[in-house]
């Protein structure tokens, strides 16, 4: 019952299907224990009318009273234990999810987030996980438990009489077909509530990322008219669909409940004919009002355990992703990247061709060319954020596919033109460099870099907190913050992407001399889009449409004309444009 098949329907760990074991063995022992206290209601019943005629009879009133109280007492002691295995246990088992989930999204390619957006994987996080807690905890104990008991229970009827038995639990099994005949139908609702339930949760994210473009281009009416659209949309859907799940719920209830009315009419023709007594009958009316009140839960949530295979699914599909695995061990022999007959492709898509070439320890190898031409794909296949999907990129002799990329990392460091930095202190921003330097290290590698002349103006110097990515920065001071955090690293290979491109002059200037010093000795790999930033190279790459066109130094490139010539020409022409009155 609970094997693999089952823990991947659920979406549980190891430990939420033992947690899921217990919680259903302890609703067996509940409502067995309840069902007890039904036998004891029928002892005193019996008792209540043996003395109408017999008065010695209330002897027996004794041996109740202490059932009562044993029966009392274990209803506490088992409610209990079932609180704890059903509810108690499932807050480790969200938080179990939650943390397999994050370290999953830690060792999957950067080519996964591509395909996903964030408000996709903040509703699988928090969303989705949320639904499942509240299938874990209150449908699966809850419902295999009545599964099990009713079982014992019936078998316990037929001792007594089957045609009662059958006339009391003929609605089980009708109002469970019903529910599972409905499923395909909930499944499809609820996977359309989802789609628009991302949706809405995108339009909102976008409006909060984008809010100044949008105010800018005078756009909100449109805008919001838009989001206002596609909240619209998910309540019709959502609606729609508790609609129909509602529509069969309660009709299964109302079939289920036909089952007393089927008693009593069997039960009173059986009376009738003289076959059983009145108190056999009432007997199975006091066992109807109880061995239904389980399958009221579960009635009303089993629609939900159909829903939940919608988020189910979508957990198991982050698991089922493929991870970037490696060896834990990177011992290169110098840390020469070597591009062999590299191929790449993106969602089926060609983006390199047999692209080789050779980054040198201790050289600066700049990649240049149009924009698509795949400069920013060699970057990040050379530092395994992607794998390739032909050839082999190689460190020092050793193929990266081979080894763990967090491993791989540690040889790297990265600055890009788009800087990410985190909502906390200029000290700890840096520090992500190398967690553990000290404070004394932080500050050196920040002097390094510049940022003393801007950190000595903020109200606690390195202590103050810089915002949401580094909002109360300028650009410049985010970039120097940036290269402070390669510095502090000293990483053997250093990867750039055009980091001073966005900058004035005056930050420029600052940032290229705090990079003067973070280049020197490493195995460089620049993303160039001026010319001029890679007149100093001692390699260039030229790349057009996935595929090296031509490779040199500066000075060979130039001679021999071509793509690198002509990018550069035009380069220089731009930079004689200036600004003309109209009609002059």
């Amino acid at each position: 019952m609970f094997g693999a098949k089952f823990q991947r329907k659920y979406a549980l760990t190891d430990q939420g299907v033992q947690n899921t074991k217990k919680g259903t063995f302890w609703t067996v022992v509940v409502n067995l224990v309840v069902m007890g206290g039904v036998s004891i209601l029928y002892l005193v019943m019996s008792g209540l009318m043996a003395s109408l005629t017999d008065s010695a009879s209330l002897t027996a009133s004794l041996p109740v009273l202490a059932g009562l109280v044993v029966f009392a007492l274990l209803s506490f002691l088992t409610h209990f234990q079932q609180y704890k295995a059903t509810y108690g246990l499932v807050y480790g088992e969200v938080k179990a999810t939650r943390l397999g989930l994050a370290e999953r999204l830690r060792k999957l390619p950067l080519g996964f987030f591509g395909k996903r957006d964030l408000a996709d994987l903040t509703e699988t996080l928090m969303g989705d996980v949320n639904r499942m807690e509240h299938v874990w905890s209150h449908v699966l104990g809850y419902l295999y438990g009545s599964y099990i008991s009713t079982a014992v229970i019936a078998v316990c009827l037929l001792w007594y009489d089957w045609r009662l038995t059958i006339a009391c639990l003929w609605g089980v099994p009708v109002a469970f077909g019903l529910l599972f005949g409905s499923r395909k139908l909930t499944e499809r609702r609820a996977e359309q509530t989802k789609h628009a339930a991302v949706r809405v949760s995108d339009g909102m994210q976008e409006a909060l990322e984008h809010v100044r473009e949008i105010r800018a281009t005078n756009q909100e009416e449109r805008y919001l008219a838009g989001l206002y659209r596609k909240i619209d949309d998910h309540e019709r859907i959502m609606i729609r669909g508790e609609l129909v799940t509602g529509l069969f719920v309660n009709g299964a209830s109302v079939i289920m409940r036909l089952g007393v009315a089927t008693t009593i009419l069997t039960g009173a023709g059986l009376i009738l004919s003289g076959q059983i007594d009145f108190m056999l009958l009432f007997l199975f009316l006091m066992v109807i009002t109880r061995i239904y009140a389980p399958f009221d839960q579960s009635l009303a949530l089993i629609a939900e355990l159909f829903v939940s295979q919608v988020s189910a699914d979508r957990m198991n599909a982050l698991f089922d992703t493929p991870i970037a695995e490696g060896a834990e061990v990177f011992q290169p022999k110098g840390h020469d990247i070597v591009f062999d007959h590299v191929e790449f492709a993106y969602d089926q898509k060609g983006v390199l061709h047999d692209v080789s070439f050779t980054a040198k320890e201790g050289e600066i190898t700049a990649l240049v060319g149009p924009s698509g031409s795949g400069k920013s794909t060699c970057a990040r296949l050379a530092a395994r954020l992607w794998d390739v999907t032909g050839g082999a990129i190689k460190v020092g002799g050793v193929d990266i596919a081979t080894v763990d990329p967090e491993v791989l990392l540690t040889d790297y460091s990265m600055v890009f033109q788009d800087v990410v930095l985190f909502d906390d202190t200029v000290m700890e921003n840096i520090r992500l460099g190398r967690r553990g330097a000290s404070d004394a290290e932080v500050m050196a590698a920040a002097k390094a870099a510049n940022c003393e002349e801007f950190v000595s103006k903020l109200p606690q110097s390195y202590q103050t907190p810089i915002g949401e990515n580094g909002a109360k920065l300028s650009g410049g001071e985010r970039q120097r913050i940036s290269i402070a955090r390669a510095l502090l690293k000293d990483a053997p290979i250093v990867l750039l992407d055009e980091a001073t491109a966005s900058l004035d002059v005056e930050n420029e200037t600052k940032v290229q001399g705090a990079l003067s010093k973070l280049l020197t000795g490493k195995t460089v790999l620049v993303i160039a889009h001026r010319m001029r930033t890679v007149a100093g190279a001692d390699h260039i790459v030229v790349l057009k449409d996935g595929c090296v066109d031509q490779q040199g130094t500066p000075q060979e490139l130039m001679e021999e004309g071509g793509l690198f010539r002509h990018m550069v020409e035009l380069q220089n022409e731009s930079a004689l444009w200036q600004l003309n009155r109209a009609g002059s």
